[in-house]
């Protein structure tokens, strides 16, 4: 395989570990019985993973991701 082709693969499979990542968190967030604090510690933690497979990506995990969870948790609790 071609160097290009290889990274380009790697990707790939990141993103999909990402979105299975980010949607299995949002399904807990909406299912289980957390607590704020717990629910917070679920996003951050998720947020700390995402980073692991996407250094420097922060930022745009947090308009992405981080945005969609966010809604969950203002909806759930009941946050403004």
């Amino acid at each position: 395989m071609k160097p290009d082709k290889e990274a380009l693969l790697a990707e790939e499979l990141r993103l999909r570990k990402l979105r299975r990542l980010v949607d299995f968190t949002a399904a807990l967030l909406c299912q289980a019985d957390l607590t704020l604090g717990q629910a917070q510690k679920l996003i951050a933690d998720t947020k700390a993973r995402a980073l692991e497979l996407f250094p420097d990506k922060g930022d745009t995990f947090d308009l992405i991701c981080g945005s969609r969870l966010r809604r969950i948790l203002a909806e759930k609790y009941r946050l403004q």
